[in-house]
């Protein structure tokens, strides 16, 4: 079997700048640091079987760059000197002890502290492109024309720390998603909220939604100038959609298997809710 002459090792790339290491995997160095130690820590007493050829430190770097930039695990494999077999139970290792950790769990509640003197989130859905699935119907999304599964995010305003992740199909509308994730919320705030979540006011949930012009009923300049006021302030959502999906593995079709998909985006929100504490 053909392998690269040099091998891509964390010995090269720590010698990287800051921005260029982020730009490279994704995350800031003491970032990874900091998910190496959680590495360390659940290595002490689980030591059995054959050593593996990469140390730690490179198989974290091989997890982090194949969600990175998502090539398949051949030319991942190819690229740390290993089987492909072998690159895909690393992978999965590495994800297991990462998701166990209480560092990279979402929070439970609101953040607080000073100058949090005022609680209001932001809902809003977004969709990731899947390969056609055996159950075609449920997962085809009618926005996208496309099957897809949705993800709904739900950050806090002034923070911007992600706050709650739920996934459902792609065909499953975005009200009937909130409905379902509804019960996981153990806290009350306001939201903003964009015109898929109409009629959550009638559940008794504090929200401002965009004005929804018809036929018979044009909107108002003040429904228009409230309108883009609103937008304004939802465009943060979209900022950590995009922050979220700077990981290819989120931006591309996902080609593996869908149960672990969850795993994932909720272990790369974590890890976007960490470095957000360090800005």
């Amino acid at each position: 079997m053909f392998y690269y002459h040099e091998y891509m090792k964390y010995e090269k790339v720590k010698m990287l700048s800051n921005s260029q290491f982020k730009r490279l995997i994704g995350i800031q160095p003491s970032t990874f640091l900091e998910m190496l130690e959680v590495l360390e820590s659940s290595q002490v007493n689980t030591q059995r079987g054959r050593p593996s050829s990469l140390s730690l430190e490179d198989q974290l770097l091989m997890t982090l760059s194949y969600w990175r930039e998502y090539r398949t695990l051949f030319h991942v494999a190819m690229s740390y000197g290993i089987h492909e077999s072998t690159a895909s139970r690393i992978i999965h290792k590495i994800e297991n002890i990462l998701i166990k950790s209480d560092k990279f769990h979402l929070p439970k509640k609101l953040p607080h502290g000073a100058g949090i003197d005022w609680n209001v989130v932001i809902v809003d859905a977004t969709e990731m492109t899947i390969e056609r699935p055996k159950k075609q119907k449920i997962f085809y999304s009618g926005k996208k024309k496309r099957h897809t599964i949705k993800a709904q995010l739900i950050i806090h305003y002034e923070t911007m720390q992600i706050i709650s992740l739920g996934l459902t199909h792609g065909s499953t509308h975005d009200f009937q998603l909130f409905k379902a994730q509804r019960k996981k919320q153990r806290y009350q705030a306001f939201m903003l909220i964009d015109k898929g979540y109409l009629g959550l006011n009638r559940l008794g949930i504090k929200c401002l939604m965009p004005f929804k012009a018809s036929k018979k009923k044009p909107l108002t300049l003040l429904q228009k100038q409230i309108n883009r006021e609103i937008s304004k302030r939802r465009i943060r959502i979209e900022h950590v959609n995009g922050k979220l999906k700077t990981f290819r593995i989120l931006a591309t079709r996902y080609r593996n298997r869908r149960k672990r998909m969850g795993l994932r985006l909720n272990l790369i929100a974590a890890i976007y809710n960490m470095e957000l504490v360090k800005k």
